[in-house]
Parts: structure tokens; C-alpha cells; sequence
């Protein structure tokens, strides 16, 4: 298979890309974001057998940037809703991207009873972009395109979609950092003037034991006034990847996304922003600061580049609600991921696939438990309501609360790594862009190592976000 590259020798994107503007303030994220995300709440996907053609051809074509796991896996249920081909392939890694061919050729071919599988997967190799610049033309190429490649990349990504005029479906986070919210915002706006739809990956929203619970507890009052929230992502951590020889420190890091902030916003915001979001939706409300704690206790060595491996985050909402959050990446220690929302008369338990309402005397008073059989996958339901949007013209635009919900975890990440209190307003209009320069393999980060291979690691009270 013969790849189009971008090498390092080709023209690089340049950071004046990432430059801000004009910021909005909590109070206007909140109101702009708000009918938006409780329509997407509210409506239930059609199907899309159901509904209006899309410009006039029965068919979406579908365009993939970002070839990993949640890539490959992302394509896989967007082509399962029907009536879609994938078209355009590109991710920064030839070998990533070969194998993501490969997997999805595959899979479609099964998928068709082992015959042509050109009905949903036409890409060719003119169609295969390996390198920085590859987004571009399979953007032009498509009408519906998946952003899925590590969460640093998301605004740009998302930016170049909406002014081209195509629907998205982006992988959560959307952003690392406060310029990248800003710009993911900018393009959320840009997308409702245009009617174009958008899913974000934040799929307990499209999970019928949250949507049960949400309606039961809030709508209907079962909790009360509710006034607080824990929220929790406690796990022993992720995969690591080894240095190579003549490796670049721009491929080492992009091999390593996970470990750096540029790419990865740490895992405060690539896993805790699903509980984040939650206790945001439940509370129906943005914090207006937050202050914590958090460090490496355990995941130290230099392959861990430079996040954290625990962190801890008292989050103030107006009224002085409070959601105690944490997160934690250490093996051998109790793990728990799932979400408690506090009211005035009883207490919501959350976790995927069940639900719990229990009174201020801890007897049950309600419970949702998912079917053993025939319930509904979040993560396919998002694409079915997302291609169902784009056939009927109904509204959809995720990345309002998408956006806002990965905003909680970038305070967050700045509350501890500075051990300061951060107020939202001031985050949104001060923080630090991450992003590097240029774009290019023999291009430096701006986070490069130190003499030993070790990454500096925010120190608190020293660590100054803005900077």
C-alpha cells in the first residue's frame, strides 16, 4: 500500500493556528450551552430508515482522523447505523494508520457475509493520509467526519471541520487546555449557525441508567434540591510505550500521548471528565472554582512522562454547591468509577448500567438496573442519534457541553498542579497554551526532557498555570 506521508520536510502547521479569541465567561458558556445539551438530553434517537435523506443521496460518506483503538472502534458503530461508507482515512502514524485499514477492511467484509465490502469501506490508497496534514483532505472528502486522535489535536480538528460545513463526531476531551476550549467553543457556535450536528464521546449521556436517572431524580424530584456531588475515576492506570532508537521527541511523546499534557490534558480530563460532565448535567450548573490536591506517588519513572498519578479536586458551584472529585492511577489500591449526586431529600447512585435513588435514611426508594439482554450500548447509541440528526434536520450539538465539561478538568489540572485556588474566568482567559510551535517529527515540544530522560512535574506552589 503505497500512503500519502507529510514528513518532516513538508510545510508545518504554525501555533498562530491556536491563537485565542474573544473569551467567554462561565456565565456565558453556561447560557449558550444550556437548550442545546438538554435537547440532546432529551430527544431520542430515530431510526434512521425513518427519516430524510442528507443532501439529497441516501448515503453519508464518512471520513476517520485518528486511527487508534477509539478510532478504529468509532468507525466500526458509525458504519453499523447504515446508509454510511468510509471514504478518507489519516492518522500521524503509518503503521497506525495500515492497521486501521486493515482491522475496518476486515471487519466490513465480514460484516457483508465475507463478500465486497465496498458498500460501507471504499477508502483506496489516495484516500490514506499518514502525517500531520492528512485531516485536511479527509475532511473535504467527507460529509460526517470522526475526530479521534489523541485529545490535543481535537480543537484544530473540529475548527477545520465546522468551516468546511461537516458534522462531527468528537472523541472526548475535546481540549487539553483553556485557548483549546475557546477555540472548540468558538467552532460549537460556528457549528449552530451552520445546522451542522454534533456528538461528543461523553456517552453516559446516551446511556439509558443515566437518562432513567437524570429523569427520575431531577425532573421528577426524587432527590430533591440537589446540593452536591462526589464524582470518582479510581483505576490502576494505562499502558506505557518504550523509546526506540532514533525515535525523534516529538514521536516518542506522540507515541506516548497519555503521559503528556500537550496531548493529553492528563487523566483528570482523558477518563475523569465522564464523571465530571455527569455531576455538571445532574447539578445543571458550571463551578465557579476549585481547589485540590495531587501528586506522583507511584507512577515516578521517566517513561511517565510528566502528568500525575492522583489527583483531588473540591470543585465550587454557585450557591456554594460542592462536588468532591477524584481521580487516581495506582495499581493495587481500592477502584472505584462512578458518581453520587446529593439532594435535599435522598441521594442518587451512579455507575454504568445501574441506578439507585436512597433516602436521607439510606432505604431504597428507587432502582434501575440494566436489561441482561437487549439493552441499549451508550456507545453505539451516540452514532444512531447522531446519524438520525443529520438525516432529520433535528438539532444536536454536543460540543457546547463538551467543551465546558473538559474546561471542569483543566481547572482541575491546574488547582492541583499549583495548588492554588483557580477561578474559571480567570482560567478561561489566562491559561497556557500547551501546543507546540510547529508541527513537524524533528520539531521539539515545548515540555522536552530533562539530562537523566526525567520530565519536569508541576510542583504546587510553584507551578503557575498561566504562565
Amino acid at each position: 500500500m503505497s500512503l500519502k506521508k507529510d514528513l518532516m520536510n513538508k510545510p508545518s502547521m504554525s501555533s498562530t493556528a491556536h491563537k485565542s479569541k474573544p473569551e467567554p465567561t462561565r456565565r456565558d458558556v453556561l447560557a449558550g450551552g444550556a437548550v442545546v445539551a438538554g435537547a440532546a438530553i432529551a430527544a431520542s434517537a430515530l431510526p434512521v430508515s425513518a427519516s430524510a435523506q442528507v443532501a439529497g443521496s441516501d448515503e453519508l460518506k464518512v471520513g476517520l482522523i485518528g486511527c487508534g483503538g477509539r478510532g478504529r472502534g468509532a468507525a466500526v458503530q458509525t458504519l453499523s447505523v447504515g446508509n454510511c461508507r468510509l471514504v478518507a482515512m489519516a492518522d500521524a502514524f503509518e503503521d497506525r494508520l495500515e492497521q486501521a485499514f486493515n482491522h475496518l477492511q476486515s471487519h466490513e467484509k465480514h460484516r457483508a457475509g465475507g463478500g465486497d465490502p465496498s458498500k460501507t469501506f471504499s477508502v483506496s490508497d489516495k484516500d490514506m493520509h499518514a502525517g500531520f496534514e492528512g485531516y485536511k483532505d479527509v475532511i473535504e472528502k467527507s460529509d460526517l467526519v470522526i475526530l479521534a486522535t489523541p485529545p490535543g489535536w481535537r480543537p484544530l480538528h473540529f475548527e477545520a471541520a465546522v468551516e468546511a460545513g461537516k458534522h462531527a463526531f468528537l472523541e472526548k476531551p475535546v481540549a487539553v487546555d483553556a485557548p483549546g476550549i475557546r477555540k472548540v467553543l468558538a467552532a460549537a457556535k460556528q457549528a449552530d449557525e451552520k445546522g451542522l450536528k454534533v456528538v461528543v464521546g461523553l456517552q453516559r449521556r446516551y446511556e439509558d441508567s443515566y437518562r432513567e436517572a437524570y429523569k427520575k431524580a431531577i425532573e421528577e424530584g426524587a432527590i430533591g434540591r440537589p446540593i452536591g456531588a462526589q464524582v470518582y475515576w479510581n483505576g490502576g492506570g494505562v499502558w506505557t510505550r518504550e523509546r526506540q532508537e532514533g525515535m525523534t521527541e516529538m514521536e516518542y511523546q506522540m507515541l506516548n500521548w497519555y503521559y503528556f499534557n500537550w496531548l493529553c490534558g492528563d487523566h483528570i480530563a482523558e477518563q475523569h471528565v465522564h464523571n465530571l460532565d455527569v455531576a455538571n448535567w445532574f447539578l445543571g450548573a458550571l463551578p465557579v472554582s476549585a481547589q485540590g490536591m495531587g501528586g506522583r506517588e507511584v507512577r515516578t519513572g521517566n517513561k511517565h512522562g510528566e502528568i500525575y498519578d492522583h489527583h483531588y479536586v473540591e470543585l465550587t458551584y454557585p450557591n456554594g454547591v460542592i462536588v468532591n472529585s477524584q481521580c487516581r492511577h495506582q495499581p493495587g489500591c481500592f477502584n472505584q468509577i462512578r458518581e453520587e449526586i446529593h439532594g435535599t431529600a435522598g441521594i442518587l447512585h451512579l455507575r454504568s448500567g445501574s441506578a439507585e435513588i436512597k433516602d436521607l435514611d439510606g432505604k431504597s426508594i428507587w432502582r434501575y438496573r440494566a436489561p441482561k439482554t437487549g439493552a441499549v450500548n451508550p456507545y453505539q447509541a451516540e452514532h444512531d442519534h447522531l446519524h438520525a440528526c443529520i438525516r432529520s434536520g433535528e438539532a444536536v450539538n454536543d460540543a457546547h457541553y463538551g467543551a465546558t465539561s473538559t474546561m471542569c478538568a483543566v481547572i482541575g489540572r491546574y488547582a492541583t498542579y499549583s495548588g492554588k485556588q483557580i477561578k474559571w474566568d480567570e482560567a478561561m482567559e489566562k491559561g497556557a497554551d500547551l501546543l507546540p510551535e510547529k508541527w513537524a517529527w524533528d520539531a521539539d515540544p515545548k515540555v522536552m526532557p530533562n539530562a537523566d530522560g526525567s520530565y519536569p512535574v508541576a510542583v504546587p506552589g510553584v507551578f503557575n498555570p498561566y504562565a
